[in-house]
């Protein structure tokens, strides 16, 4: 049991309080709202069992940055209770921590936070017996499901320890509400009986955060530009056209949540990509590419309200571009919304935002010394910015005729956005709005000194700024337009797909990628229609930028102004001169939302006036608790949002799903079966236990033989990233985890199984490792296994007849584009290379499983002692051949490394790093001359060269 100390806990409110009580009560499964302070009760729980002195807790599933939340939070929460056992959070994240020391950990107890991979391993192992451990606490509960390794642990935890508690937790409800019964599923594979929902509805919630004194809340509705609304409904437009085009050619499945509202959240096209895999060979190469489109739309959307004008042109055009074949190509597969009477009007907007008029090809012809007169920048605003400049005059007037009260409060300003590419655009335009940036025409300076106070603020100088650096990067389009389109196409068969124009949110803009591998992309000027069909881009062509380059010159005032926001160059600065702390009275705040460190920063700054740039319904929260646990704090909050927007209808989307997931819960919750037994296996009948050891082998005068040991399985500790080794593990084997030099899956003294997923087929045969692998296992065993496993969601097909002859793509030339003409053959030449080498086809873990079982029946176990020494040379102990995994799998990529070499180095070698340094001459020994040459010329080879 448990042991409780006498502790000082920071929960300040009821719902919080009434949480923690109850968590010390019994195990159970804890959905709460976001932003209802999740880390800070798990942080407060593990205080309790920490101040004990005594407990050995250990967290599951908790990511690094929760990690250093933790650990940060008990260090505090130790100093100020004062108790002496506390020790803190020690993490166990890596394999450099050697078996030695973490056995001693173990012993002395505490608090642990361990990867999944170390924990299952050292449960199996016996380095950490389950029965010591006094509790299991669960993060992230909504991703344990039944093959993961986190339910493999609980697995193994709960039948060998059934009175030690095990509390799981999770903030994001809907993973629940999917699938037939689904929160019933999820417990039983965390072994839980007692859901906890605690929605921001709940009474209690909602008492403890609106009964005291509230925030003041201004809610601010920013009406869009006339350009923006036309942008957005152009965009709307597109959308819901693919999402019917999606719907017609794939009419066989489940559709309901194909719509526009769906389409709009960032999982859209991973539902829809999750639905497509199992007949994803078979999907059309245009069903591929509106799956892709959806994406860049959805995009396209999230990029209009938060770039600036340049930005969303600059992006638009890279868009195009990797969406048009190059000059005389005969390929005609564009997207289809391209061809939409909305992209014209998308691509012509775009450009009137940044500017007007339009070079002819006479004009273009003579070269940048005729300038139309209709040439003019535009560089729209983005209307929020006024909003925030006339926000930011309203809390200095406040703050000047309101003398600061004296409360808890401190007089900062804190304006947080989605992420840090809007915070830098904000701190770029709140250190420019008062700078004059001249005429907009002629680029005169018509104003030498800085402006004054009541000046009007103004964005002109940060988007002239803008609009030069855009010319600048057109130029070089040229270099890279023609490979942006190969790489759509890659991107969308499934090659290229964290390189694709469509980056993921908070990613780097997909034009600053391209820019560091060497290229930039091109800008267009609408969109025209040429004679094929095709979109084209409009007579914009040198003449055009070299006019609007020499006419954006900078001017004096400009040159005087840093380019970049925050790029001092630090080491010319003497850091004793150049920092100093900052008046929290007069300092303005810019930060993107972080999760849970938001509660952090809160409580840091301890701002009086919070501007929310962009809406987020997890931060409201934390200001009402964060207000609400403060009472003597004054806070106004002023939330933006653009009225009927995709912003606004996104924010009330979240809200509403998150309801009706909480509501479905509930209603789940009253007529759930509740599951009374904890083992992991239920009751076995004894007599079906006994039947199933029984070795029938009974020759030559043999006796019958039977055993109650389950059957034995060796794996390889690098195994345990799949599902396997647990769906081995629900089947009453016993798996023992080995470092082994040969082979995956020990089954038996004579059988050896290497498994290889396709990808790692196709990457075996690249280097020659599978030959390798192939050659000790018939060395050392006498029946040796390839088994190749295909994921359990997807086609169980290597080449559809259908792609052998209509020249299409199927699902191994998505993971490399040659490896479909050629995977077949190398398949032929290794059985015939080695013809005592069985390969085993398996559709998805759950029948390899089954094979294996097939397999073991009859058989003896296999020995752990010998699978460990078999391939290990003479006097060499396993534990020296335990490198860490990654810089293995880095290593194995590398031109010139080969499985032969590969081992000379990770000997020799310290680090990645070390062998980065290294030249050919100190290379020469370890792997050759030849070999040494390629390493050495990889990684001296510039990353700004041209492919």
């Amino acid at each position: 049991m448990a042991e409780k100390a006498p502790v000082k806990v920071s929960l300040p409110l009821d719902y919080q309080q009434d949480l923690f009580n109850e968590l010390f009560g019994e195990d159970e499964l804890v959905i709460i709202a976001r932003g209802l302070g999740l880390l800070k009760i798990v942080s407060n729980l593990l205080h309790a069992y920490d101040a004990a002195g005594n407990n050995l807790v250990i967290v599951v599933g908790a990511d690094e940055r929760e990690n250093d939340w933790l650990g940060e939070s008990l260090a505090e929460q130790a100093a100020v209770s004062n108790v002496p056992k506390c020790r803190g959070l020690t993490l166990v994240q890596t394999e450099l921590m050697t078996v030695g020391t973490r056995e001693e950990y173990y012993k002395r107890g505490g608090v642990f936070s361990i990867t999944s991979r170390i924990l299952i391993v050292d449960l199996l192992s016996g380095l950490l017996d389950p029965a010591s451990v006094t509790g299991v606490i669960v993060m992230h509960a909504d991703r344990v499901i039944a093959t993961s390794t986190e339910a493999f642990i609980l697995r193994i935890y709960r039948q060998k320890n059934k009175t030690g508690f095990l509390k799981a937790f999770s903030d994001i409800p809907e993973p629940f509400t999917t699938g037939f019964a689904p929160l019933a599923n999820m417990m039983r594979n965390m072994f839980l009986r007692r859901p906890a929902l605690w929605p921001r509805f709940h009474v209690t919630v909602a008492k403890s955060l609106e009964g005291k004194k509230k925030a003041e809340v201004i809610e601010l509705e920013v009406p869009m530009t006339e350009s923006m609304k036309d942008i957005q409904q152009a965009v709307l437009e597109c959308v819901e056209v693919s999402v019917g085009e999606l719907k017609k050619a794939n009419a066989g499945l489940e559709m309901d949540d194909w719509n526009l509202d769906s389409a709009l959240h960032r999982n859209f096209d991973q539902m829809v990509r999750r639905q497509l895999d199992p007949q994803w060979h078979r999907t059309s190469f245009r069903t591929r590419q509106i799956v892709r489109d959806l994406t860049v739309l959805r995009q396209i959307l999230s990029y209009l309200l938060t770039n600036d004008a340049v930005g969303f042109n600059k992006y638009l055009d890279t868009v195009l571009a990797s969406s048009t074949p190059p000059p005389g190509s005969t390929r005609q597969n564009q997207s289809p919304w391209l061809f939409l009477d909305a992209a014209t009007t998308l691509f012509e907007t775009a450009k009137r935002r940044v500017y007007t008029g339009r070079i002819t090809e006479k004009a273009t012809s003579q070269g940048a010394a005729e300038i139309p007169d209709t040439l003019r920048p535009v560089l729209e605003a983005l209307p929020k910015w006024s909003v925030l400049s006339e926000v930011l005059q309203e809390i200095e007037q406040d703050i000047y005729f309101n003398p600061t009260i004296a409360d808890g409060s401190n007089g900062t300003i804190l304006i947080m956005a989605s992420d840090q590419q809007i915070c830098r655009q904000l701190r770029e335009y709140l250190q420019t709005m008062y700078v004059q940036g001249g005429d907009e025409t002629d680029g005169t300076d018509e104003e030498a000194d800085q402006a004054e106070p009541s000046q009007k603020p103004s964005a002109a100088f940060m988007m002239r700024r803008k609009l030069r650096n855009y010319l600048v990067w057109r130029k070089e389009f040229a270099k890279v337009s023609a490979a942006l389109f190969s790489e759509n196409e890659k991107s969308i068969n499934g090659q290229a797909g964290s390189r694709n124009a469509s980056s993921a949110r908070g990613r780097a803009p997909p034009n600053k990628r391209r820019r560091v591998r060497g290229g930039s992309a091109a800008a267009t000027n609408g969109s025209t229609r040429a004679a094929n069909g095709t979109v084209s881009l409009a007579g914009d062509r040198d003449a055009h930028i070299a006019s609007l380059i020499n006419d954006l010159q900078p001017n004096d005032q400009e040159a005087e102004v840093k380019p970049e926001i925050a790029t001092d160059p630090l080491e010319k600065l003497d850091m004793e001169e150049s920092y100093a702390l900052l008046d929290m009275q007069d300092l303005v705040v810019v930060h993107p939302y972080d999760g849970d460190r938001d509660d952090i920063v809160l409580e840091e700054v301890k701002p009086r006036y919070i501007i929310m740039y962009e809406p987020d319904p997890a931060f409201i929260r934390r200001v009402e608790v964060y207000r609400s646990s403060h009472t003597d704090r004054s806070v106004r909050v002023y939330f933006l949002y653009y009225k009927d927007s995709v912003e606004e209808r996104k924010f009330l989307s979240q809200l509403r799903r998150e309801k009706d997931a909480f509501t479905q819960l509930i209603r789940e919750r009253s007529t759930m079966t509740v599951t009374l037994t904890t083992d992991a296996h239920g009751i076995e009948d004894p007599q079906e236990q006994f039947l199933r050891t029984v070795n029938t082998r009974i020759a030559g005068g043999g006796r019958l033989a039977a055993t109650a040991a389950p059957p034995r399985v060796v794996v390889d500790v690098r195994e345990f990233r799949s599902s396997l080794p647990s769906l081995l593990h629900g089947r009453n084997m016993e798996t023992i985890p080995c470092m082994l030099t040969v082979g995956d899956y020990v089954l038996t003294p004579d059988i050896c199984v290497e498994r290889k997923s396709v990808k790692d087929l196709i990457s075996s045969f690249k280097d020659g490792r599978l030959y390798d692998q192939a050659e000790t296992m018939l060395h050392h065993y006498k029946a040796p296994m390839l088994l190749i496993e295909f994921d359990q969601n997807k086609a169980f097909t290597l080449e559809p007849f259908a792609d052998l002859t209509a020249g299409g793509v199927s699902s191994i030339a998505s993971l490399d584009p040659k490896a479909s003409n050629d995977l077949q053959s190398k398949l032929v030449l290794l059985t015939l290379a080695f013809p005592r080498l069985r390969i085993i086809w398996s559709s998805s873990p759950y029948q390899t499983a089954e094979i294996f079982e097939e397999l073991k029946k009859q058989q003896d176990a296999p020995d752990p002692l010998r699978a460990v020494q078999i391939g290990l040379e003479a006097g060499e102990d396993a534990e020296q051949r335990s490198f860490s995994q990654a810089p293995q799998d880095m290593l194995r990529v590398l031109p010139g490394i080969d499985a032969k070499n590969l081992h000379n180095i990770m000997l020799d070698v310290e680090s990645v790093h070390a062998l980065a340094n290294m030249d050919a001459a100190e290379l020469e020994p370890l792997v050759g001359r030849e070999s040494g040459r390629q390493i050495a010329r990889f990684f001296n080879r510039s990353v700004f060269e041209d492919e």
